[in-house]
């Protein structure tokens, strides 16, 4: 179950998981310049690689790689911030759904970097505006869209080497998946909550 009981969270208490997570990134980075780390990133269809579906966002080979997802990675997990839904699940589900999907269908070589999660945060966001159909969630996947809509259609194509868009394209692809699982739920308990509010307002009257 990926709804929040409490219907929202503490915005402080989100943005200080946010602010650990990528700090954790940014600590193994730097071990990483000491330690191979980097051999624990994800390889496809061996039993090796299985390490990577959980160690891979927090492997990068160097400052321009990691630099160039921390931002994005900041800005979509703070648009989680306070949701009805709970982001530290989303996060979760989008980044062991985008491993698993890399593992068993990814080209043969060793992928790092946090860049999957990322396009699977920018799909869920806007993918979860469509889905939900909420005020607020159109207008996040809208300010998403028009920021990162270039940067999501460029990344899941093969024209950059070097640059794992099988990554990217996978967790586009579990970031939408998780968007409509979400969707439904949040529909579903909304649906339920009014069924509820009708019935206590039928049961005064009655």
């Amino acid at each position: 179950m990926l709804i929040d009981k409490k219907n929202a969270h503490e915005l402080a208490s989100d943005f200080r998981w946010i602010a650990l997570f990528v700090g954790v990134i940014w600590f193994v980075f730097v071990l990483d310049r000491l330690l191979p780390l980097e051999q624990f990133g994800l390889i496809p269809r061996t039993v090796i690689g299985l390490t990577g579906i959980v160690a891979m966002p927090f492997l990068h080979a160097d400052l321009a790689h990691i630099t160039s997802n921390t931002v994005p990675l900041f800005v979509t997990l703070a648009l989680l911030a306070g949701s009805r839904a709970n982001s530290v699940q989303i996060v979760l589900a989008i980044a062991i759904l985008a491993g698993i999907g890399l593992w068993l269908f990814g080209r043969e070589a060793r992928h790092i970097g946090a860049s999957g999660l990322v396009f699977g945060l920018i799909a869920f966001h806007v993918f979860a505006g469509l889905f939900e159909r909420r005020f607020v969630s159109i207008v996040i996947s809208a300010i998403v869209g028009f920021v990162y809509a270039g940067t999501l259609l460029r990344g899941v194509l093969p024209t950059q080497p070097g640059v794992s868009w099988d990554g990217h394209l996978i967790g586009a692809i579990a970031g939408a998946l998780v968007a409509l699982v979400i969707s439904k739920q949040l529909l579903e308990s909304t649906k339920a909550s009014s069924n509820v509010n009708n019935d206590d307002i039928f049961n005064r009257r009655s």
